[in-house]
């Protein structure tokens, strides 16, 4: 079983940008196709960034396609969200996931997830 912890969260202007890692620990990352998703305040949790096993395919929601990046560096056991042109409807928690490690493509359906982190919150000032 794998172990989720993000950081990388924080306070940033509208336009600016935030970068959030995901660090796992228990299994190596390069098993398991991974996931990046936000819940807003007041809302459900949505769908922001998937990418493969292999790091060699990713999907992005379009409300982010085009300002954030999806990264896997499987030699340091961490996923990464780059986030740039940040806006105030960008505020959320952000959580990363990891699908069961037979699988190998990415999702955006968050069922298809089996392993959760505790979150981290980004907050997009005006």
């Amino acid at each position: 079983q794998v172990q989720l912890v993000e950081s990388g969260g924080g306070l940033v202007q509208a336009g600016g940008s935030l970068r959030l890692s995901c660090a796992a620990s228990g299994r190596t990352l390069s098993i398991y196709p991974m996931g990046w998703f936000r819940q807003p305040p007041g809302k459900e949790r949505e769908f922001v960034a998937a990418i493969s096993r292999s790091g060699g395919s990713t999907i992005l929601a379009d409300s982010v396609r085009g300002r954030f990046t999806i990264l896997k560096d499987n030699a340091k056991n961490t996923v990464y969200l780059q986030m740039n042109s940040l806006k105030p409807e960008d505020t959320a928690v952000f959580y990363c996931a990891a699908r069961n490690s037979y699988f190998n493509s990415p999702k955006d359906d968050p069922k298809d997830y089996a392993y959760w982190g505790q979150g981290t919150q980004v907050t997009v000032s005006t």
